[in-house]
């Protein structure tokens, strides 16, 4: 399943990313964009039977999608809601996104909703690629369907916009040859399998930002 592969490729800087904020038991998450649930169930089984994880995706098969692939958490709770209307029944430690950005209308509201959700000194951490930097047998990558493909290189700059403090960013791009994950996941996207040819996944840019203390 692409989503299942995603996680794999790219799961380096999520794993990072959530370290970095050293996750843990009874947290509340909620996942914006969940898909078929992947990060969902690895903050699941972070935070433990007294956490809660919110997955939340625009699409109402997602919903049956992330049942499946959460079957055995009881603390994921799926809800069918656009990121841009975000709004959940309580207040979060962290509010995640993955490679939601490049598809939403405009970003700086979706992290904006992100970061109302977010109880004062809560988190948000966002990852986002930047689509043209990567690279197959020397040629850049294209996403044509994707309304900000490029939107990874603007992050820092919209989550300070969206009032949040930005305490670390980076970008990690894998890179192989030849059959493998990186070949298949590719082939998941295109339809096109790489072959042998050399391939740089978009580099994928984390933003790990705080929400301000009230005075």
């Amino acid at each position: 399943m692409p989503h299942a592969l995603r996680d794999d490729v790219y799961r380096r800087p999520l794993a990072t990313a959530l370290e970095r904020l050293g996750l843990g038991a009874g947290w509340r998450c909620v996942d914006v964009g969940a898909g078929g649930g992947d990060v969902s169930v690895a903050l699941a089984e972070l935070v433990g039977r007294d956490g809660r994880v919110y997955a939340v995706d625009s699409d109402p098969l997602a919903r049956d999608e992330v049942a499946a692939a959460a079957a055995s958490f009881t603390q994921v709770l799926a809800i069918t809601q656009a990121a841009e209307d975000l709004v959940l029944p309580e207040p979060v430690d962290l509010a995640f996104c993955r490679f939601l950005l490049l598809h939403v209308v405009d970003p700086a509201p979706v992290l904006a909703r992100m970061r109302a959700a977010v109880h004062p000194g809560g988190w948000v951490v966002a990852q986002e690629p930047i689509t043209s930097a990567g690279r197959i047998a020397g040629r850049p990558f294209s996403m044509p369907d994707a309304r900000h493909p490029d939107v990874g290189a603007l992050l820092p700059a919209l989550t300070r916009s969206a009032g949040l403090q930005l305490v670390d960013a980076w970008a990690e791009a894998p890179a192989g040859a030849g059959p493998g994950p990186l070949a298949d996941y590719l082939e998941s996207l295109t339809g096109v399998s790489p072959g042998n040819d050399p391939v740089v996944l978009p580099p994928l840019v984390t933003v790990v930002a705080q929400v301000p203390e009230r005075p």
